[in-house]
């Protein structure tokens, strides 16, 4: 029994080390593999504890089993402290998290006021909040579920609120755009964390569902999205939200959703009947987004994302419809009246590669106006703050300073665009 137990305990182990080896090694050039790497990194990177804590137990049962007795059991142990010692080094790295958004900031903020930020400091952090990620008073949120804001092609779209309890008026408003690959997801799984965050600091958020391909074809999801922005300007100061300060944020495929929001305010072409409404928002913050149809620079590194494009979101190759490969690339829609990014990718997404979010980042810094922040985190993979993790609450303590300093920002703006509007009525 014991001899047999030593075998098992090996496979066991090598099994656990392979999910260490894979949070540090993703697989990316294989287009299957690299989603399953991206399932086994993205849990064993964000829950590095939890899997010491298994394999822990996995290991007092096979220890009391005999399996130390022999050879192939001793080498097993060997193999689990490495990878247990590799995975807390996968913890506390984390940490760094905290400087990266720091430093992203202070880069991209130096000549825009950033000293001028009220809110939280992103230095330091409380145990507590790690420990327990759900709100310290849990009956402080509320959540408004499915509002109905829009029917289109047989869809009654809803979307959801999170607010204090105490329903508080005249809250700046943060607009949650789910991912999914544009063909699943809905409002109810993602942006979670941040959006309680923000709820507890005084913000709106709303969360949306959209269009989904096969079903929907490019860019009917985008106009779902502007129709939520202009049910938001009419609706919103009834649940005690701002209509004139909203941030746009979102992941993966609603990264890519966002980043065109902001781009692509006012745009009559994806405002069909409702032309009129500002759709403008005040800031984007996408995480870990698609920024290229056409795949131009040549970033991506298997055909996985490219058949899914053509297949289910387009409905036609490159060569076929160029122009509504470009339409629907943040790339292309840059210009110079862009609002505000910051752009959140992990180095280890294997997914959407990181090097697609660094050059969006330069192009649009080389061409808007306005300050683009640019943060990758060490070590962290697609979806990396789906749910409450030691890095995704320092970069969500980042991301709400950020979000404190476009405050700010906009008030500045409009502050500067009346006295210019001011001066030139009585010139």
């Amino acid at each position: 029994m014991s001899q047999f137990a030593s075998w098992v305990f090996l496979a066991v182990s090598l099994w656990g080390a392979w999910f260490t080896y894979n949070a540090y090694r993703p697989i990316i050039r294989h287009e299957r593999l690299s989603v399953l790497s991206f399932v086994a990194g993205w849990l064993t990177s964000e829950l590095a504890l939890h899997h010491i804590l298994f394999q822990a137990l996995f290991t007092a049962v096979f220890v009391w089993a005999g399996a130390l007795q022999s050879l192939p059991g001793v080498i097993g142990m060997v193999i689990t402290i490495a990878s247990w010692l590799a995975l807390g080094y996968c913890f506390t790295s984390a940490r760094g998290a905290e400087q990266t958004m720091e430093a992203a900031l202070r880069e991209g903020l130096r000549d825009h006021g950033l000293e001028q930020v009220g809110g939280e400091n992103i230095g330091g952090i409380e145990w507590k909040e790690i420990l327990l990620p759900f709100p310290l008073h849990r009956g402080s949120i509320e959540r408004i579920r499915d509002i109905s804001y829009w029917r289109t092609r047989g869809l009654n779209l809803k979307l959801d609120i999170y607010r204090g309890w105490d329903k508080p008026t005249g809250c700046p408003v943060l607009l949650q755009i789910h991912g999914g690959a544009w063909v699943l997801g809905t409002k109810n799984e993602q942006g979670v964390p941040l959006m309680r965050r923000m709820a507890r600091h005084g913000w709106v958020c709303v969360s949306v569902d959209y269009s989904l391909s096969p079903h929907a074809t490019f860019p009917e999801h985008l106009i779902d999205l502007k129709k939520a922005i202009a049910w938001i300007r009419e609706h919103i100061a009834e649940y005690g939200g701002d209509p004139t300060r909203i941030v746009a944020t979102g992941g993966s495929a609603g990264g890519h959703l966002c980043a065109l929001v902001g781009l692509t305010a006012n745009d009559p072409r994806y405002q069909p009947g409702f032309e009129d409404v500002d759709t403008s928002v005040i800031a984007c913050v996408p995480f870990y987004g698609v920024y290229d149809f056409t795949n131009r620079h040549s970033h991506w590194p298997n055909a996985g994302l490219a058949r899914l494009i053509e297949r289910q979101v387009l409905k036609a190759s490159l060569d076929e419809a160029r122009d509504a490969y470009e339409a629907a690339s943040p790339m292309s829609r840059i210009h110079a009246d862009a609002p505000p990014f910051l752009i959140i990718h992990g180095t280890h997404d294997t997914l959407v590669p990181v090097a697609e979010a660094r050059q969006f980042a330069r192009m649009l810094r080389a061409v808007s106006r306005e300050p683009v922040v640019y943060a990758e985190i060490a070590g962290a993979q697609h979806a990396f703050e789906l749910f409450p993790s030691l890095r995704t609450d320092l970069v969500l303590k980042g991301v709400h300073h950020y979000l404190d300093w476009a405050l700010v920002h906009c008030a500045q703006t409009r502050s500067t665009g009346t006295a210019t509007a001011d001066a030139r009525a009585s010139a």
